[in-house]
């Protein structure tokens, strides 16, 4: 090893080193605070796996999740699974699948993708559940390494090891390592994929100067498409259209059937184990708090209040032929660009500073560089349309989710002969956003909705398009949705603790309570107002105990009220929202210039809240518009 790297491989040796020692200490269940999103379904598989060798679900596994988690798998996805034959026989293609229901019905399988658990399964072997973590580990190190390889290859490599660790530290990438998830798992197969293919171009006469490079990096590829499908099936394009571009037709053809082959490997190894080809299809439960095989009476028909489930509960005729689609597809550009939850500007700021650079420099004429980034916007593009309302990847993820396996293709636009500005730039802006998933990623990742609560991306617009997969909709005790009494149509989110769910407070006239909703003294309070119907405003009233000055807005422009003690005011505020799925969804602001401890007020009120005001509303339906009934 060259003297002038000796600095960046003690560095990442040091990080590796306190990386893995961390990962193979912790007490994993109980630091990542249990269970999130669909850990469940991969940690039981991955279980299954390394001990069983069977990647199916019975009484036993469900015994030994308990064991570990002191729970069952809540969240957890499973299956019937199938026996599939081959027939030979009339009509064409001669050829026929027949399946036909599994008659063993102690035996489930899972409901998502093989590929992460079934890699894991060794470290899992050896380590136990601490396995998951330093698996992540070695991936991260492994993309790290590629990663520096691949720009010191054209810069210093102070300048390397700069954008390198802002790359992955300065974004969301630190919340997602302690994911018991696939997530970190793309990530790496996408980053190793496109360095194989692309290192040649800046490195030509090099070891991975060849063609083996190329069908290396399309397998890859087809494990992460199988690993998850949108939208890295189009990350292979780019690599068959360049080779088309110089001509190279049967290289181009040979590369994408490469990914394609491996893609089909793997769902025919799913279909090997469970019968299904589609891990997602056939019959498939989302199961929390009860589970098959607890006791003889919970059967696989006994249980589960989940019933099939898919992955987005949109068809594609209904996303690609309405007439709002330019509309919503113009909202969901700004949301996935600078979005306070999912936005790619905040979660993913070295991936801009990567592509400022590369605009900047003469490097932007290369073909293969415009198509890396093509392939990046052709993904987003993707997503956006396809699954207009779970874009991000659905259960309150932080950050893009699913853009996640994308975001390796920007570091692959660095130009050649950057200085350490990039990676300072990336560092600086990035840590604006995501210093508090450094920090603490395990917290960061079980609590995601505290980490928008202060700071800059406060400032930044909510997805409401997204309302029902925000963050806060995981929050305990329950921010949404919360049903607004006397309202029925109308569901509330808060997405802070500036404001409080409603409760009574009053009586009205009819003998029945007054629902209203406390605003802090401490800050502004962002709540979405979802409703089947389109609003045109909010008749409000609102009271305090003390004097303060409550702003009110509801998308549109501002109402103020200076109130004072013990008075009732009423007031309109006009409404502008955005159509969501089947629903129209408003942010609701409230700001009170004051607040009062009612535990001071009154020493025999033990509530100690910093209180505003409260505000009750009722929603008035745009003219024209039929109440549903």
């Amino acid at each position: 090893m060259s003297s002038r790297h000796l600095g960046p491989a003690v560095l990442g040796l040091v990080l590796f080193v306190i990386a893995g020692a961390l990962a193979l200490s912790v007490d994993v269940p109980r630091t990542s605070y249990g269970l999130k999103s669909d850990e469940a379904t991969y940690v039981a598989a991955a279980l299954s796996a390394a001990y069983d060798t069977d990647l199916a679900f019975d009484r036993h596994d469900l015994e030994r999740f308990a064991g570990l988690y002191h729970s069952g798998p809540d969240g957890i996805f499973l299956k019937r699974g199938k026996q599939l034959r081959v027939r030979v026989r009339a009509p064409f293609p001669f050829v026929h699948l027949v399946k036909q229901e599994d008659p063993d019905e102690n035996r489930l399988y899972f409901g998502k993708a093989l590929a992460y658990p079934l890699f894991a399964a060794p470290f899992v072997r050896y380590f136990g559940l601490n396995g998951l973590l330093f698996f992540h580990v070695v991936l991260l190190a492994a993309a790290a390494v590629v990663a520096y390889a691949f720009l010191v290859a054209q810069s210093p490599p102070a300048s390397a090891a700069a954008f390198v660790t802002a790359f992955f530290g300065a974004s969301v990438l630190p919340a997602y390592g302690v994911f018991l998830m696939p997530e970190i798992f793309n990530f790496t197969l996408v980053f190793v994929a496109y360095f194989l293919w692309l290192y040649k171009e800046t490195a030509p006469g090099s070891r991975l100067d060849g063609r083996w490079s190329d069908l290396a990096a399309a397998a890859l590829l087809g494990i992460a498409t199988y690993s998850k499908p949108i939208p890295t099936q189009l990350l292979v394009a780019p690599l068959v259209i360049l080779f088309w571009l110089r001509k190279q037709w049967l290289h181009g053809f040979i590369v994408g059937l490469t990914a394609v082959a491996m893609a089909c490997v793997f769902f025919g190894f799913t279909a090997l184990v469970s019968g299904e080809f589609n891990y997602q299809g056939g019959d498939r439960k989302y199961l929390v708090t009860h589970f098959p095989f607890e006791s003889p009476a919970a059967t696989w028909h006994a249980v589960g209040g989940g019933g099939l489930v898919t992955t987005d509960s949109t068809t594609p005729a209904e996303v690609l032929t309405s007439s709002e689609l330019p509309a919503r597809f113009g909202r969901n550009v700004e949301y996935f660009l600078v979005g306070r939850n999912f936005g790619f500007v905040p979660y993913f700021f070295p991936g801009v500073i990567a592509v400022a650079w590369w605009l900047m420099s003469s490097a932007r004429r290369d073909r293969w560089r415009l198509l890396v980034f093509g392939t990046a916007v052709a993904a987003a593009i993707e997503t956006l349309i396809v699954l207009p309302w779970t874009w991000s990847g659905g259960g309150g993820p932080l950050g893009n989710r699913y853009f996640f396996a994308v975001y390796p293709l920007f570091l692959f636009l660095m130009p050649p002969g950057a200085t350490v500005a990039p990676g300072a730039l990336a560092w600086i802006g990035g840590a604006l956003f995501t210093a508090k998933l450094l920090v603490n990623p395990f917290w960061a990742a079980r609590y995601p909705y505290l980490v928008m609560e202060k700071g800059p991306l406060r400032r930044l617009p909510v997805e409401l398009t997204m309302a029902n997969d925000l963050p806060a909709r995981i929050a305990q005790p329950l921010r949404g949705p919360v049903q607004y009494r006397f309202d029925p149509g109308a569901r509330l989110y808060f997405l802070d603790q500036n404001a409080w769910p409603p409760e009574p407070t009053a009586m009205g006239p009819d003998g029945r309570p007054v629902h209203s909703i406390w605003i802090s003294g401490s800050g502004r309070a962002d709540i979405i107002v979802r409703t089947p119907w389109p609003l045109d405003r909010l008749e409000m009233e609102g009271e305090s105990p003390i004097a303060t000055v409550v702003t009110v807005a509801l998308g549109a422009e501002p109402v103020t009220v200076q109130m004072a003690p013990g008075k009732v005011y009423t007031f309109n505020v006009n409404a502008k929202g955005v159509h969501g799925f089947g629903d129209y969804n408003y942010l609701l602001t409230t700001v009170s210039t004051e607040g009062f401890i009612p535990h001071l007020m009154e020493p025999a009120n033990m509530d100690y809240r910093n209180l505003g005001a409260q505000i009750r509303f009722r929603p008035i339906i745009s003219a024209g518009t039929s109440s549903p009934k």
